[in-house]
């Protein structure tokens, strides 16, 4: 037997130490089975064997034999995605065969097996090698400063390692890297790489394609011969803090890139004009630096650019028109949050696939030019905060892709194109601090879609419709148009006058005008009196009608007002216990209840005070769970001033605050009382990835949320996976089965996350510091191997 290939079936169990007898096996291929179990050491009798592929199988453990160092004629060596433990024998260094070694761990088990140690020197001896994947397996210390003597070196990645780099020695390995005339790919992002990046970096072979570098502690600046790396298709320096200097002049010769990230540095200076030599460039991101001056136009000359965000950043001048003329680009164009002047060029209707404009925050100004209708399937339109004069473009409704629409805080006037409300797609619409007038149109009302609106602060009038949107109170905001009228009662706003009594008031001679309201004003002073008391008595019934009956639903009785006011003192200072977003927290005692309770007291005049009340009504007096604070009752009442009151009535917690547990030195180990933050954290993970509630239907007698996700583990998550988590899969990757096991492992990773945070004792949960690392674990891990999947051989 030559050749043994049993890999992507279902095989289960051990692999069997009789393998160690198929003398003459050159290939073994074990890759992605459901295996458990060590590599038997006498596989190592296989003299003959050239390449041994056991990958992606969660359930082998153990260390690697120190044996497999023995096999004279091993060429490839792939265990890359076990549970493998131990160190990395040196005995590896004597496979004088080996061209390619992937070690990257990718198992869904993050929290464990992770080998916390130096990547072995012997590695040096392997002079045949071509292919080094090393990620993701928490490897310190520095990087073996030999790594020169590999001169046939094509890939090598150390993606999302703990390695070390402070000082010029400890970067070495750049240098030493610079005698390896055949590297293609260079990563070494989500590392602890600190101090000056090495010039050397720019005296890498001319062959490099990849330089990613990302979420280190870099200092220094991006070596000003970067150009020299001709071939470069990705450079990669983001989220590196520290990175200042500017970008340099020479980075216009890297005509080859194709992906440029620069995002989250302290970058400086000018953007370089060279930067329009770059043709094949698809990829621009530098924002979040502190880049000034003026925008190049010769950036109109990348006509592959898919993306540009050059947001949060010092940049001064106009908008270049030569960049509205992209019509290349398909994902995204930011400019927001900068210090730009002037006009939105007419050119912006060029930008026919665009999906996001963001031109936030910045002091543009003139009218937005009508031929922005022709980026017909753009999603988002965010222009907020710029100094936009005239009217709304009508042509707005030829833009049938438009989901969030953003022209806060401008200086437009005119009135609300009707036609706005025929945007199928339109969620959420923005208008607040302009000068618009006129009347709401009715058809914003009509809308299906929309279930955000916010026209605040501009001069409407007239009546405000009562379907759609404006039924939902959280999600609309009208404050400060002062002649609106009608609308929902919840929005306190006049009746609207009928059309006769407009009618009759405009033909009513002057001196009628004046008499009539002064002999109402007698009649008005005299009836007052008789009516103050009877109005007040119907509006306390009438509320109480309009409010009982959603509580007497959820069996939850009512308290007075009265009852509330005297438990809580007059809620008084001494009885205080804290403040929320929607209301304040007092103690009080209530009559027929022996125990201390705690008041939850909403603040009315809060935007979303009113659905947070409905909402906790619903959700606690429904939710059944044994960590959560038991409520006991509610009042929606007029309090002793006319004005609505609303609270919450729970039971008393007496080992202290939310704030105190949150924030205290016992998260993860103190599970007395209430729900801890980790715990909590843990439940959402498994809603959030399976799509399910901890109160759904199915989860009862004995059976729970975090019961039934921890069955699920390891093999079965796909099958509880939130549906929508598959539909991509299927219709993006339908044939990749590298990208399905990935999605298959980032969401183990995940569902064990969530399953270990929120066991029932306290002493087995993961603390939330713990697991906020492991979930930063996952996320780079998975992006680190997305990315790299083009390149790595399984």
């Amino acid at each position: 037997l030559r050749l043994l290939n049993l890999s992507i079936n279902t095989l289960q169990g051990e692999i069997p130490p009789s393998i160690g007898s198929l003398r003459r096996l050159q290939s073994l291929g074990l890759t992605q089975n459901l295996l458990t179990g060590g590599i038997p050491s006498n596989i190592t009798s296989c003299t003959s064997l050239r390449e041994m592929y056991i990958n992606s199988n969660q359930g082998v453990q153990g260390s690697i034999p120190a044996e497999v160092g023995n096999m004279p004629s091993l060429s490839v060596l792939v265990l890359a995605n076990n549970s493998l433990t131990g160190t990395i024998p040196s005995s590896l260094g004597n496979l004088s065969q080996l061209t390619i070694l992937s070690l990257i761990y990718r198992s869904s088990s993050t929290i464990a097996n992770k080998s916390h140690q130096a990547l072995p020197q012997s590695l040096t001896n392997l002079t045949k090698l071509e292919r080094l994947y090393a990620g993701v397996n928490g490897f310190t210390g520095a990087v073996p400063s030999g790594l020169g003597t590999l001169r046939n070196l094509q890939v090598f990645v150390l993606d999302s390692n703990m390695f070390e780099a402070n000082n010029e020695e400890e970067w070495e390995f750049i240098a030493s890297l610079t005698n390896c005339s055949r590297l293609q790919v260079l990563t070494i992002g989500w590392n602890r790489f600190a101090g000056k990046l090495p010039s050397s970096l720019a005296n890498l072979t001319t062959n490099l394609q990849w330089l990613r570098a990302p979420n280190n502690n870099i200092s220094g600046a991006i070596p000003s011969d970067i150009g020299n790396l001709a071939s470069l298709e990705i450079l990669d320096f983001r989220e590196n803090y520290l990175l200042t200097g500017v970008i340099p002049e020479s980075i216009g010769k890297l005509t080859q890139l194709i992906d440029l990230y620069l995002y989250s540095n302290n970058l400086s200076g000018r953007i370089p004009s060279t930067i329009g030599n770059l043709t094949s460039l698809s990829l621009l991101v530098a924002h979040a630096n502190n880049l000034e001056g003026s925008i190049p136009p010769r950036i109109g000359n990348l006509s592959k650019l898919l993306a540009l965000d050059l947001s949060s950043n010092k940049l001064t001048g106009l908008i270049p028109k030569e960049i509205m003329e992209l019509s290349s680009i398909s994902i995204i164009l930011s400019l927001s949050f900068n210090l730009l002047v002037g006009p939105l060029p007419s050119e912006v209707g060029n930008l026919v696939n665009i999906e996001k404009l963001s031109l936030s925050g910045n002091k543009l100004s003139g009218e937005i030019p009508d031929t922005i209708g022709n980026c017909r399937v753009m999603e988002f339109l965010i222009i907020h905060d710029n100094s936009f004069q005239g009217s709304i473009p009508a042509t707005l409704k030829n833009m049938a892709g438009l989901t969030i629409l953003n022209l806060m805080n401008n200086k437009l006037n005119g009135s609300i194109p009707s036609n706005l409300g025929s945007l199928a797609d339109l969620q959420e619409l923005y208008l607040a601090h302009n000068n618009l007038s006129g009347s709401i149109p009715e058809l914003l009302g009509n809308s299906t879609s929309l279930l955000r609106l916010d026209l605040s602060f501009n001069s409407l009038q007239g009546e405000v419709p009562k379907e759609g949107v404006f039924r939902n109170i959280t999600g609309l905001s009208i404050v400060g148009n002062n002649e609106l009228c009608g609308g929902m009662p919840q929005l306190h706003l006049p009746k609207c006058p009928s059309s006769s009594a407009r009618k009759n008031k405009k033909g009513m001679p002057k001196s009628l005008r004046i008499a009539i309201p002064i002999a109402g004003a007698h009649l008005l002073l005299l009836s007052g009196l008789f009516w103050a008391r009877f109005l007040q008595r119907k509006f306390r019934a009438a509320v109480k009608k309009e409010i009982a009956p959603r509580f007497m639903e959820l069996e939850l009785p009512i308290v007075p007002y009265n009852d509330i006011l005297k438990g809580t003192d007059g809620f008084s200072e001494a009885n205080f216990l804290g403040k929320g977003r929607y209301g304040t927290v007092y103690r009080g005692t209530l009559k027929n209840q022996a125990a201390v309770v705690a008041v939850k007291v909403f603040n009315v005049q809060q935007s979303g005070s009113y659905k947070s009340f409905q909402t906790e009504c619903k959700a606690l007096g429904r939710v059944r769970h044994r960590c959560l604070v038991k409520i006991i009752t509610c009042c929606s009442s007029i309090d002793h001033e006319g004005q609505v009151f609303r609270a919450l009535i729970f039971e008393f917690m007496t080992n202290g605050s939310l704030d105190r547990w949150i924030h205290s030195n016992f998260d993860g180990q103190n599970g007395h009382g209430a729900l801890s933050l980790s715990q909590s954290f843990g439940i959402t993970l498994i809603e959030m990835f399976t799509g399910k509630n901890p109160t759904d239907d199915m989860f009862r007698d004995g059976i729970s949320l975090h019961y039934y996700a921890e069955a699920a583990l390891p093999d079965k998550v796909m099958e509880i996976a939130d549906s929508n988590f598959l539909l991509h899969d299927e219709v993006n990757n339908n044939k990749d089965t590298g990208n399905i096991t990935r999605t298959r492992e980032c969401l183990s990773a995940v569902i064990q996350l969530g399953v270990l945070c929120s066991k029932q004792l306290p002493t087995e949960r993961l603390s939330m510091s713990d697991a906020a690392v492991e979930m930063h674990a996952i996320r780079d891990k998975y992006i680190s191997t997305q990315q790299l999947s083009d390149v790595i051989l399984y």
